[in-house]
């Protein structure tokens, strides 16, 4: 057994627990990442990197056949086989030795193994070659990320089931796939192996993208039921079994669903299974989600921090990449004795994990939102006005694509003149989102926006229609 002392030691090496490391050591502190996978997390090798990888696929043809002179070039279907290597590639074949190499070129050292504390600012990793102890003398960061929740429904378990892990990693596309859940993993699956050809029937609980406003779940659900996709609404899962060759589902409806496959997209835990909590005497268990500041330091104490999914703020690879920015730089700052800069908008916050966290869903269409919805907005107590348009209605969707429909959303703070929230739906509205988190997070006033033109012929030119709708200042 061997023993090392750190500034700061991160457990896990995902985009979070990589990028708190960075930061501080940037700023001047030995760090060491422990991981018990792959360095670079499930980001890169099972969940966003190659899921939007194999959807693109899907996405390219689309859009050439929503072109006239395009569509006439496409004369065949997505190929899968070429799909699923290009997917290889992204992932690196699952070898993540060039993630390794950026480590060693950044100054943070590797421990491989499995990390449990024993005791404040000790962490024992057991590995391959033994067992390490590790010291930290200033921090230590949980950067270990989420994994999919398998609800308590008798025999599902027993039926091995997918999670969106075995989804993205696929190698043979099952003919049939029963998936449990409305959400982006969810429609996004399901969009993908409908592409593929897959008989896909979704059992959800309420509606799809539930937390999204509700035109955005009616799109995307009258485009998956086009491309053949069962939705099967307002229902839920009660038993599951094998039958035969396939897998099989009770509904509460007294209905049956069979498929060779079942994926099951209905939520998160956190990963803080077996890591020791206990030790550390601060009524925390394993298997709980971290409770952090805005600074990600676990409440209660001085030196133990919650970066990423397993806080629950914001569970998105770009919500973990900010927190590891602020959580990163605290850490140096306060090891250092420098300033802690600790008000909202501040440098060591994550103030943006609150009312302003933009996310995409790689569907048909695509929906990008940011901010409020108008119920949360409604919730919250704010003076709104709601501001739709069709996007089909610009100039910039008519040369896009033949047939274009989407649809745009803005919810304005009327008593302070700024947007709030936004959401897209439509092919590629993806691009459209940062203009908009921009708009939210800087509180730029909507008389100012008058100013920000927008090219034409563009889909973006909506912010003009928008400040149209809404009213152009008199003074």
């Amino acid at each position: 057994m061997s023993e090392r002392e750190y500034d700061l030691i991160v457990i896990g090496a995902g985009v979070a627990g990589e990028n708190v490391a960075d930061r501080a050591t940037q700023g001047g502190l030995r760090s060491v990442i422990v991981e018990a996978e792959l360095v670079g997390g499930d980001c890169s090798y099972w969940a966003c990197m190659p899921s939007k990888g194999l959807l693109r696929s899907h996405a390219a043809v689309r859009a050439a056949r929503a072109v006239d002179g395009a569509k006439q070039a496409v004369t065949g279907d997505v190929d899968v086989a070429a799909t699923l290597a290009r997917r290889d590639t992204i992932v690196h074949d699952w070898d993540d030795a060039s993630q390794v190499k950026w480590l060693d070129s950044a100054g943070i050292d590797l421990v491989r193994g499995h990390a449990r504390f024993a005791g404040p600012r000790r962490v024992a990793v057991t590995g391959s070659e033994g067992e390490t102890t590790l010291t930290a003398r200033h921090a230590v960061a949980i950067a270990t990320g989420s994994a999919a929740l398998l609800p308590d429904i008798p025999g599902l378990r027993d039926i091995e089931p997918w999670t969106s892990r075995d989804a993205t990693s696929v190698r043979d596309v099952p003919a049939s796939l029963a998936i449990l859940g409305g959400g982006t993993v969810a429609t996004e699956m399901a969009t993908l192996f409908a592409g593929f050809g897959t008989a896909v029937t979704m059992v959800v609980r309420s509606r799809l993208l539930g937390a999204m406003e509700p035109f955005a779940g009616e799109l995307v659900q009258e485009s998956l039921e086009a491309s053949g996709v069962t939705v099967l609404a307002g229902v839920e899962v009660t038993g599951a079994r094998r039958a035969g060759g396939h897998k099989e589902l009770d509904l509460s409806d007294g209905t049956r669903v069979q498929a060779e496959q079942v994926l099951v997209a209905t939520g998160r835990m956190p990963r803080t299974a077996d890591l020791g909590l206990e030790a550390l005497d601060l009524g925390i268990t394993d298997g709980d989600w971290l409770d952090v500041d805005d600074t990600l330091l676990v409440r209660g104490t001085d030196w133990l921090y919650g970066v990423g999914d397993v806080n629950h703020r914001a569970l998105l690879t770009h919500q973990a990449k900010y927190q590891a920015r602020a959580a990163g730089d605290v850490i140096a700052a306060r090891a250092t004795g420098k300033r802690v800069d600790d008000r909202p908008w501040g440098v060591h916050v994550a103030t943006a994990d609150r009312d302003h966290v933009p996310q995409v869903t790689f569907t048909d269409p695509e929906v990008a939102s940011v901010g409020l919805t108008e119920a949360a907005a409604r919730k919250a107590g704010r003076s709104i006005r709601v501001l739709d348009y069709d996007l089909s209605w610009l100039a910039g969707a008519t040369t896009y694509a033949d047939g274009y429909r989407g649809t745009a959303r803005a919810i304005v703070d009327t008593a302070r003149g700024v947007l709030i929230g936004a959401t897209f739906v439509g092919p590629d509205v993806a691009e459209l989102l940062q203009s908009a988190t921009i708009a939210i997070v800087g509180e730029v006033p909507l008389d100012r926006l008058w100013h920000a033109v927008p090219a034409y012929p563009t889909v973006g030119e909506v912010w003009l229609r928008w400040l149209e709708e809404y009213g152009r200042p008199t003074t």
